[in-house]
């Protein structure tokens, strides 16, 4: 392979399943653009590169979410860019809040939340799915958990995004989006260390915040930097995973009709719709690393020091693995854990993701007989890391 492929190119962000592809035939690991990191492609060295923590570090988190420009990055300092044993201590601290006991007593409030967002959609008329029920469901519910006012849920959405995509998607001549990031750093920094201050003078609450507060690893408490990385992760993962869910299974129930006829019929197959839809388009389509020791991959030399790029959406569409792996297919045996990432850092949200899929479609599939495409179109949320609409319009039809 004589070309270099752009991973941020439009034409890839648009649809980036037909590079994919090729990479896993052509070159399943090699450098690619921006910056030359080594993308892996194929299932089984995906899998290989997540559950070697010990070669390939977290720390490439860091690298890309935290850019010389940007001067600090809640984001980059929480436990996702950990490695062990320091990752494990602080993974502890929030584990049992998404267990499924934790679930369980979630539920009926997460159903609740779900009913209300569907009951304000609007009737056979055009509507952008995106902002009233797509974002809106999971920032209400990451907000019950950390306890913070809902009236702040567009907020946190727009943070979310800049602290993650708007970093590692800015060029080096655009200025004015450097500035947005640092502007959303030192407002996130301000917004959440406001929240310590008010449960500093409220100690006794029961919002995963104050249980964070009165936690100690090792004897210590943690420091407020700590706890606003902690904050800022729960932000990220909480909203960012279950966003791009939602929209990206409106997505297909658009373009199969008869996959929503066939769950309005038999709700108990919602499960596995939304593990196919997790599958065919992850909401996380790649996660950094960073190379430890001079180590082989897929037949390749990477040297120490290297960024490398692991492709879970390639990896979940290879045909190795999976079968006509670019068909969406209902019957396609699950779970795919996968798209949640592997091995120490497999995300702790996802059974509250599932939750939230299942009761969101739930909701949706009692409110509306069908749904169908509105004369605007849709555009994708184009950054390195994340996939999903950035904008859906759609026309809902009453049951």
């Amino acid at each position: 392979m004589s070309e270099r492929f752009n991973l941020l190119s439009p034409e890839v962000r648009a649809n980036p399943y037909p590079t994919y592809a090729r990479m896993r035939r052509e070159s399943p690991v090699c450098q690619v653009d921006p910056g030359g990191m080594w993308a892996v492609s194929r299932h089984d060295d995906v899998l290989r590169v997540l559950k070697d923590p010990q070669r390939f570090s977290s720390q490439g988190f860091r690298d890309i979410t935290n850019p010389p420009w940007l001067g600090g990055n809640p984001f980059a300092d929480s436990m996702l860019v950990m490695d062990p044993p320091q990752h494990g201590r602080l993974r502890v601290l929030v584990q049992k809040a998404f267990g499924a006991a934790a679930m369980a007593r979630l539920e009926p409030r997460v159903r609740e939340l779900c009913r209300q967002a569907v009951a304000d959609l609007p009737r056979g008329r055009p509507v952008d799915m995106m902002q009233p029920f797509a974002l809106r469901i999971p920032a209400a519910v990451i907000s019950e958990l950390l306890g913070l006012d809902p009236q702040h849920s567009p907020r946190l959405k727009h943070w979310a995004d800049l602290l993650t995509g708007g970093v590692t998607t800015v060029r080096p001549e655009e200025e004015e989006r450097k500035q947005r990031a640092r502007d959303a750093v030192a407002e996130v920094r301000a917004y959440f260390g406001d929240v310590l201050d008010a449960r500093a003078r409220e100690p006794a609450g029961t919002d995963l915040i104050s249980e964070l507060k009165q936690a100690r690893v090792e004897g210590e408490a943690l420091s407020k930097d700590e706890l606003i990385a902690f904050m800022v992760l729960l932000l990220v993962g909480g909203i960012e995973t279950v966003v791009h869910l939602l929209g990206s299974s409106l997505v297909v129930l658009r373009e199969h009709p008869e996959v929503w006829a066939q769950l309005r019929a038999d709700r108990s197959r919602i499960p596995a719709f939304l593990e196919e839809v997790l599958r065919y388009e992850p909401p996380l389509q790649a996660a950094p690393r960073l190379t430890t020791e001079d180590v082989e991959v897929g037949g390749v030399r990477l040297p120490k020091g290297a960024s490398v790029l692991v492709l879970m959406g390639s990896a979940t569409r290879d045909e190795a693995h999976f079968p006509d792996g670019d068909r969406f297919n209902l019957s396609r045996p699950g779970p795919q854990n996968l798209p949640f990432g592997h091995g120490i850092h497999f995300c702790l949200g996802a059974q509250l993701a599932r939750l939230e899929g299942r009761l969101a479609l739930e909701a949706l599939l009692d409110a509306f007989r069908h749904l169908e495409s509105a004369p605007e179109p849709m555009t994708w949320h184009r950054t390195l890391l994340v996939r999903g609409p950035a904008t859906l319009p759609l026309v809902l039809n009453p049951a």
